[in-house]
């Protein structure tokens, strides 16, 4: 499992695991990064609920 893909710059990182790709960021995180990635997803940091392709971190925490 390939773990960090790219990193562009010291804040955004993306991430591949399986078929899917995330992109972790803060709170106003954009989703312009991923706009042509397909089975792309972005997690974002002090945010309780997601939506569509926006996962909370914290939910990652409940899979470890």
């Amino acid at each position: 499992m390939e773990r960090l893909i790219r990193s562009m710059g010291k804040v955004n990182k993306m991430y591949l695991i399986g078929e899917r790709t995330f992109e972790v960021g803060g709170q106003g995180k954009k989703q312009k990064q991923i706009k042509d990635v397909e089975n792309a997803f972005v997690v974002k940091d002090d945010i309780e609920y997601g939506a569509l392709n926006v996962v909370p971190l914290w939910q990652f925490g409940l899979l470890y």
